[in-house]
C-alpha cells in the first residue's frame, strides 16, 4: 500500500531552508558561468539519443512517442546539448559555450540536478575546471580535485594479460602490486604531481604522454588541493580520455573531462546540485 504523502524512492522534496539553498546554488552558478561568457539552454525532459551517452541502457526510463519511436527521460545532458546545438541550432548561432540547469532522470525513479557547462570545439580542460573551481569557491564548498586519465587503464589491460578493465573499475590494488613490476607499484601510489617526474624516466613510452597530460592539468587549474589518481577508471561513453572529480569523503560533488563528439572535441563538467544542498542544510 503506497500512502498518500510518500514520493517514489530517489526522487527529490525540497521546501523552505532546502528550496531556497537550492536556488541560491543555481544562482550563484549561473552568475559565474555568465560572467564567463556562457549561454543557458534547456535542454528537452524526453530524448531519442540518450542510449548514445549512457553506458547501461538499464538506467534509461523509457517511453515511446506518438509514432511508437523510443524515447527516454533525459538521463545525461551533454550529448543532447552538443547535437542540439550542432545539428539544430548551427545555423542559427555561434556560440560555443553553453551552460544549464535541469535534473537527470535514471531507472527506476532517480532524480538528479545538475550544474552543467559544455564548451565546445574546446580543447584545454584546466579553462572548466577552473570554473568549476570558481563555482565552488562562491558556494564556500571546499572539496578534493582527482585527476585521472582513462587511456592508463586502457594502456595498462593492453600491456598485462593478466588485468582487465574491471580491475580499474574496482581498484584491485593488491592485484596490481601482485605483478610486482616496479614502475607499476610507484604509478599505483602517485598522487601528487611532483611525484610524476621521477615516474616518466621508468615508465613505458606510450605511458609518458598521458602522465605530462595529467601533470599539465593539474598544474594549468592551480588546484592547490589536487591529486592524482591514474588508475582511476569510470565507464563512460564520450569521457574517454582526461577526468576530473571533485570530492569530499565519500561524496563526488562534480565530474568532468574532454570529450570527442564525431569531429568535435569539447570540454565540460557537472556539478551535482543534491550533494551540495545536503551538505549546507545539514
Amino acid at each position: 500500500m503506497i500512502l498518500e504523502h510518500e514520493i517514489p524512492n530517489g526522487s527529490k522534496l525540497y521546501f523552505g531552508k532546502s528550496a531556497k539553498v537550492k536556488r541560491e546554488i543555481e544562482y550563484k552558478a549561473s552568475e559565474v558561468l555568465v560572467a564567463e561568457g556562457f549561454e543557458e539552454i534547456l535542454t528537452p525532459v524526453f530524448s531519442y539519443h540518450q542510449h548514445l551517452s549512457i553506458a547501461n541502457e538499464r538506467e534509461l526510463i523509457r517511453a515511446n512517442d506518438e509514432k511508437n519511436n523510443s524515447v527516454s527521460l533525459r538521463a545525461d545532458s551533454t550529448i543532447d546539448v552538443v547535437r542540439i546545438i550542432e545539428k539544430r541550432l548551427g545555423r542559427n548561432t555561434d556560440e560555443r559555450k553553453w551552460f544549464y540547469i535541469q535534473p537527470v532522470y535514471k531507472y527506476p525513479t532517480t532524480e538528479q540536478y545538475q550544474i552543467g557547462v559544455e564548451y565546445m570545439g574546446e580543447t584545454n580542460l584546466s579553462y572548466v575546471l577552473n570554473i568549476a573551481n570558481d563555482i565552488f569557491k562562491k558556494l564556500e564548498v571546499s572539496a578534493l580535485v582527482q585527476i585521472s586519465n582513462m587511456k592508463i587503464p586502457h594502456i595498462l589491460v593492453n600491456m598485462f594479460d593478466e588485468l582487465t578493465l574491471e580491475d580499474f573499475r574496482h581498484l584491485n590494488i593488491e592485484k596490481f602490486l601482485n605483478l610486482k613490476v616496479d614502475w607499476l607499484t610507484k604509478l599505483v601510489y602517485l598522487q601528487h604531481v611532483e611525484q610524476v617526474d621521477e615516474l616518466l624516466d621508468i615508465v613505458p613510452d606510450i605511458l609518458k604522454a598521458e602522465l605530462v597530460k595529467m601533470k599539465e592539468l593539474c598544474s594549468d587549474s592551480a588546484c592547490n588541493n589536487g591529486v592524482l589518481a591514474p588508475m582511476y577508471y569510470a565507464k563512460m561513453l564520450y569521457y574517454d580520455e582526461l577526468f576530473f572529480r571533485v570530492i569530499k569523503g565519500n561524496e563526488v560533488y562534480a565530474r568532468g573531462g574532454r570529450y570527442k563528439n564525431e569531429d568535435t572535441t569539447s570540454v565540460g563538467f557537472a556539478i551535482y546540485t543534491d550533494t551540495i544542498i545536503e551538505e549546507k542544510v545539514n
